[in-house]
């Protein structure tokens, strides 16, 4: 039986990794926002984190915090020209963003170890760790859920004219979002890098953006549920069917397909939506 678990172990951390990464994502979507930036912020606290650990011989807690914090600066600097731009206008620059960050962590070999990647982090972050920081995040984001804060990203969703006429600031509000998305991001990239001894830099590229975004659409993007039932169902599906995890991109796209055309609020926030429609037509038929 332990050696059951124990062979399970790297899945679950893989789960609880990219399941702060979904929330990144989550968050800045909540706010409207049609950003794609999530897989690059990771990068950034990655390689932050990285850096302190194997240059400057950086206490873990030292490198996750500078990670999380380059994250969220990175995220406030980007934010500033994507104020200007709306819908896929958004996603095209943040795609671009992504490239800027890939290509910079290859070319800046002195630094990041460029195209072999950054070796010889100190493992020092397991299950236990990825646990509490999942569960950390988690609550973070059900608590922004309900109270003022996550009605005004609610709010500007939407519709903006509406949030506006209300006294919600636009950019105020979506600029804090992107700050809150890139220091989970940069928590999580940095988690990565000291649970897993190395960086390459292409892992936190167009792969990486694809995945993310289809835990979020999977699950749903209106509940905190959405992301924690998207990434389990991607993290488990090839595991199931290993034969085909070569062909694992397919997979998601597929499903993507399949969830916008069938289920366009996502698993959770469908079912969710139908338990209250349930509950309505039996209070009514009570009635």
């Amino acid at each position: 039986m332990s050696q059951l678990i124990a062979g399970y172990l790297p899945l679950f951390d893989l789960y609880l990794l990219h399941l702060g990464l979904a929330f990144s994502q989550y968050i800045v979507l909540r706010a409207g926002v049609f950003s794609l930036a999530s897989a690059a912020l990771a990068g950034i606290g990655a390689y932050t984190a990285g850096i302190f650990a194997v240059k400057l011989g950086a206490h873990p807690l030292l490198g996750l915090t500078a990670g999380t914090l380059t994250g969220m600066l990175a995220a406030l600097f980007l934010s500033i020209p994507l104020a200007r731009l709306r819908g896929v206008y958004q996603a095209i620059a943040t795609v671009a963003f992504i490239q800027i960050v890939v290509s910079l962590n290859i070319y800046s070999e002195g630094l990041t170890g460029g195209a072999m990647g950054l070796n010889g982090i100190p493992k020092s972050v397991g299950t236990g760790s990825l646990l509490i920081a999942a569960a950390a995040v988690t609550y973070l984001v059900w608590a922004i859920e309900r109270n003022r804060l996550g009605r005004a990203f609610n709010a500007i969703r939407q519709d903006e004219a509406v949030a506006a006429s209300l006294g919600i600031s636009i950019t105020w509000h979506q600029s804090l979002a992107f700050a809150i998305s890139g220091a989970l991001a940069g928590l999580f990239g940095g988690l990565q890098a000291y649970h897993s001894y190395a960086l390459d830099p292409n892992q936190f590229g167009f792969h990486l953006l694809i995945t993310i975004l289809s835990y979020v659409i999977l699950g749903g993007r209106n509940s905190v549920l959405g992301p924690l039932i998207g990434t389990a169902i991607l993290i488990i599906l090839p595991e199931l069917a290993r034969p085909l995890a070569a062909n694992r991109m397919v997979i998601y796209g597929a499903m993507l397909i399949v969830v916008i055309n069938y289920l366009p609020k996502g698993i959770a926030d469908t079912v969710i939506q139908q338990v209250r429609d349930r509950r309505l037509r039996l209070s009514g038929g009570a009635s």
